[in-house]
């Protein structure tokens, strides 16, 4: 075996790592700075706040557990007429 190679081959190896851990570094950095930095924007610009005026679609949810309890109760009696 070629002690030459098994040395490029490790220093190749270590650039490459270096060079990810690098660029993991500063991916980090620059996720925690534009967090920062959307906190401080949203501190003086808020996001609008949007409200449901229609109660129609919170009847609905209500609803939708009924119809679950009622499918769930057919299954149990495996579509027997009670």
């Amino acid at each position: 075996m070629n002690i030459v190679l098994l040395k490029e081959g490790c220093y190749v190896m270590v650039i490459g790592m270096g060079t990810v851990f690098i660029f993991l570094v500063l991916m980090i950095f620059a996720m925690n700075t534009m967090s920062k930095l959307i906190q401080w924007i949203n501190k003086y610009v808020p996001e609008e706040v949007v409200e449901l005026k229609n109660n129609k679609k919170n009847k609905e949810k209500d609803n939708d557990a009924e119809i679950a309890l009622a499918i769930a109760a057919a299954i149990h009696n495996g579509g027997k007429k009670c």
